[in-house]
């Protein structure tokens, strides 16, 4: 029996294939000078097999994507310019 891993675009939904121009995802935490100034942020990279099992990541298509996943993100930070990072 073999297992088929199969990852679909977080943003348009298409699936993902052998080929393409596939990238990832993610928000980190960009310190302040003091705990309470860290601000969210988001990374992006190539695609990577082994970070795309990560906790978090977004799964992209290609530059449209990003760009939305982007703008999306950063109409969510202007709604709320005062959100800080998550804390666990």
């Amino acid at each position: 029996m073999s297992y088929i891993e199969s990852y679909q675009c977080d943003v348009c939904g298409d699936k993902k294939g052998e080929g393409g121009d596939w990238w990832l995802a993610w928000v980190d935490c960009f310190p302040g000078e003091k705990p309470e100034e860290d601000q969210p942020l988001i990374k992006l990279t190539r695609w990577q097999a082994h970070h795309a099992h990560s906790a978090g990541v977004k799964h992209l298509c290609g530059a449209r994507c990003a760009g939305t996943l982007m703008d999306r993100w950063m109409t969510q930070q202007h709604a709320d310019p005062d959100s800080h990072c998550e804390t666990k």
